[in-house]
């Protein structure tokens, strides 16, 4: 019989070393503490001892602390400024050199037409986090510029036509480039597009560049197999469409350089699916049901072009 070797972390977050021979607890501060003092999980602060530097026995004091400051709650600097009662004439000044800082430009709105022959981007393969959709690290640096950012739209995400990373073939050149690039390609052609992903897509941090890349890219939908529910909203709020394959098998029909139309926007209503159709580069078709989650208010953002536009009317 095999045995195997398995840890044990107390913590007092909900964070974890995403190593599946962990086994994670979460605890109080307090009892957190006493343990990591004690060495052992079998220490009970209530009843046990340790020992001083000397060999002494001793308890530890019953945590304690105010529940509320004696004196109230220290009022602070008053440094809160009112807007103007008239915002026209107020403006916010970004250095145009900054690579950290920019102004944000509204998306655009919605034509009111069913998207017709968008550019497959990527169909990733595999598990794909926020963390592979927008990777952190040394990019969060730019987290307050969109454009610098979006160089790390989904580079360490797996294309299932080569099982690399990064690489996508851009179909104006017929060479592999990076994804980013290729987005930004399409996107000054005018050319829409889409990205497929596989189970759970977006799952991880709750990342709002990961929905805000793509519709910056020029991305107008994400077709996965499902989606992480966070994220699914975040792109909800950024215009975009997140759709899932009504057939999971249906993931298996989209083939590299198809173009995807999006139909039934024009009736756009929740609850009721929209139709995908395929057009493969050998001119063959295939059409299959969409699912989506979208109510009457966030068919409303879809519709502005996104969740601030409509805040904006």
């Amino acid at each position: 019989k095999q045995w195997y070797q398995r840890r044990v972390a107390i913590t007092a977050g909900g964070r974890n070393d995403a190593n599946p021979n962990t086994h994670g607890f979460v605890a109080s501060p307090e009892i957190a503490t006493a343990l990591a003092l004690a060495g052992t999980l079998k220490f009970n602060p209530e009843t046990d001892t340790l020992l001083d530097s000397e060999g002494n026995p001793f308890m530890l004091d019953t945590p304690y602390g105010d529940e509320l400051p004696a004196n109230g709650f220290d009022p602070g600097e008053d440094t809160y400024q009112a807007p103007p009662a008239d915002v026209s004439s107020v403006s916010v000044e970004v250095d145009p050199s900054s690579n950290r800082l920019e102004l944000l430009t509204p998306f655009s709105a919605w034509d009111g037409q069913d998207y017709h022959d968008l550019q497959l981007l990527v169909k990733v393969k595999g598990k794909c986090t926020t963390d592979h959709i927008s990777a952190a690290g040394p990019w969060l640096k730019f987290r307050g510029h969109l454009n610098n950012i979006s160089n790390n739209f989904l580079i360490t995400a797996t294309n299932s036509e080569n099982g690399e990373m990064n690489s996508i073939k851009n179909v104006l050149t017929g060479e592999f480039g990076p994804v980013p690039g290729t987005a930004r390609e399409y996107k000054a052609s005018g050319i829409g597009w889409l990205a497929v992903g596989d189970e759970n897509y977006g799952e991880g941090s709750s990342r709002e560049h990961a929905a805000l890349e793509p519709r910056h890219l020029g991305g107008k939908a994400i077709i996965v197999r499902s989606f992480a529910r966070i994220h699914e909203t975040n792109l909800k709020k950024q215009g975009m469409l997140p759709l899932t394959f009504a057939d999971h098998a249906d993931y298996d029909k989209v083939q590299p350089g198809d173009k995807v139309s999006i139909l039934g926007l024009t009736s756009f209503a929740p609850g009721v699916p929209l139709t995908c159709k395929l057009t493969h580069p050998d001119g063959s078709t295939d059409e299959f049901s969409l699912n989506h989650t979208f109510n009457d208010n966030q068919i409303g953002w879809f519709k502005a072009g996104s969740a601030l536009n409509a805040m904006a009317q």
